[in-house]
């Protein structure tokens, strides 16, 4: 199997979002989340995981935070689900214990003893086989689900009790500017029996949100993240956003993402905040109330711009930079 990664990252994701409902607040009537306070838009780190999950199971890629035959289920209720369904798959079974042979042997005995997947999950419930049990999940994890190696899970079945630290950590995002909300209208929904009900639809004119975010080697160690998974990452953050659109999450669009691989002795946040090394302001002429489109911004990276340039080399904080931009936004690693 492929090794964990080895050297810690930051990393500064950005995305826009323009005439829609980045993040609903179903404490307010599902409008856009704001700090109302400085006006500025915001969004939960879970929205931004929710689009990258999504967006792996629709390319094919198993993730274990989602329903379980089409109903929502609780991770407990998932997690037993999806081990009868290893116990009852010789072959996935031996993939999983291919890397310790007294395991395999140890599962096999209970597997010809107990028969049912019911029957094996109960036993692997005892604290006699509490060792096996453990091994069985944290197989799993490293071989089934990239979203627990990426985000982490706290599991809490008896005899499956384990809390995995995601070594991707992500803030919430904010807006780099001011935002302001679209005046709501009332839709209607029109319902089988012809009936109808009113509701508002909230949208925000338009927002550049920005999230900082860590990858840690030390949890990777536990969940087994690898600079494969990375690289599905990396990809799912980026196409993730606009890959599934629907009514009130159309036109929103990736900007940029930047990690910064620290060198060894360096660790998350040695440069703090991210976020910190961008600006965006209205362009000379454009109030506030009138930003629509990314054009009307002032995006300045200059302060991110110096801090690769200074710091990327032998001997320094950063060892590399991964970088991808939208058209119009010119960022090199040094």
């Amino acid at each position: 199997m492929a090794t964990s990664i080895s050297n810690n990252a930051d990393f500064l994701f950005l995305y826009e979002a323009m005439q829609c409902n980045p993040n609903g607040d179903p404490d307010q009537e599902n409008k856009p989340r704001m700090d109302y306070d400085t006006d500025t838009n915001l969004v939960t780190d879970t929205r931004l995981k929710r689009y990258i999950r999504d967006y792996l199971k629709m390319t094919g890629i198993e993730i274990f935070v989602d329903m379980e035959d089409g109903r929502k289920v609780t991770p407990e209720q998932k997690l037993e689900a999806v081990i009868k369904r290893v116990l009852a798959n010789d072959e996935t079974i031996g993939e999983l214990f291919a890397e310790n042979a007294a395991m395999g042997d140890a599962l096999a005995k209970i597997v010809e003893a107990e028969k049912t997947p019911d029957k094996i999950f109960k036993k692997l419930q005892d604290k006699a086989n509490r060792s096996l049990s453990v091994y069985l999940l944290a197989q799993m994890v490293k071989q089934k689900f990239v979203d627990i190696r990426l985000f982490g899970s706290a599991f809490a079945v008896e005899g499956f009790t384990r809390a995995y630290t995601g070594p991707v950590q992500i803030n919430w995002g904010y807006s780099l500017h001011k935002v302001q909300l679209m005046e709501s209208s009332s839709i209607v929904t029109t319902m089988n029996d012809d009936s109808s009900t009113f509701g508002k639809d909230y949208r925000v004119h338009y927002s550049l949100l920005a999230f900082n975010g860590t990858i840690n080697k030390f949890a990777a160690q536990s969940t087994g993240l690898t600079a494969d998974d990375l690289n599905i990452f990396r990809n799912a953050i980026w196409q993730s956003v606009p890959a599934m659109p629907t009514r009130s999450k159309l036109n929103q669009y990736p900007k940029l993402y930047v990690e910064i691989t620290y060198n060894e002795g360096f660790f998350n946040g040695h440069f703090g905040d991210l976020r910190n090394y961008v600006k965006a302001a209205p362009v000379e002429g454009v109030e506030v109330k009138q930003i629509r489109r990314f054009e009307d911004l002032a995006f300045d990276i200059t302060a991110l711009q110096k801090l690769l340039t200074e710091n990327t080399g032998e001997g320094k904080a950063i060892e590399s930079a991964y970088i991808k931009s939208a058209t119009g936004i010119e960022l090199s690693a040094k």
